[in-house]
C-alpha cells in the first residue's frame, strides 16, 4: 500500500506491517478521544517512526494514489483528528 506523511512524501508498505501499525494507531485514536495534546504528539510520532522503518520510500518524482494519508508531526491538532476520522483502522 502506498502511504503519504503530508511534508515527507510517499512510502510503499507492505500489508504484513499493518498489525504492528494498527496497535499503535489504536494507541493515537484514545490519545486524541482523551484530548492529550502530549500524548497525541507522542503517539502520532511513534506511529511515523514505524511506518519509515518498515516502508520503502517512493522517489520524489513518483505520484501514484495513496491509500492512506498520514499527519506531519507538527500539524495541528485539529488537522491530526481530522486524519485520524478518515481511517478508524489502518488495516487495508
Amino acid at each position: 500500500m502506498i502511504v503519504r506523511i503530508i511534508d515527507e512524501g510517499q512510502v510503499e508498505l507492505d500489508e504484513s506491517a499493518f498489525v504492528e501499525l494498527n496497535a499503535v494507531y489504536d494507541e493515537l485514536l484514545i490519545e486524541i478521544e482523551s484530548g492529550d495534546e502530549i500524548g497525541i504528539r507522542r503517539v502520532l510520532g511513534t506511529l511515523l517512526d514505524a511506518v519509515r522503518d518498515l516502508a520503502v520510500p517512493l522517489p520524489d518524482d513518483a505520484l501514484a494514489p495513496s491509500g492512506l494519508i498520514l499527519p506531519s508531526i507538527d500539524a495541528s491538532l485539529e488537522e491530526i483528528r481530522s486524519v485520524a476520522s478518515y481511517f478508524p483502522s489502518l488495516a487495508p
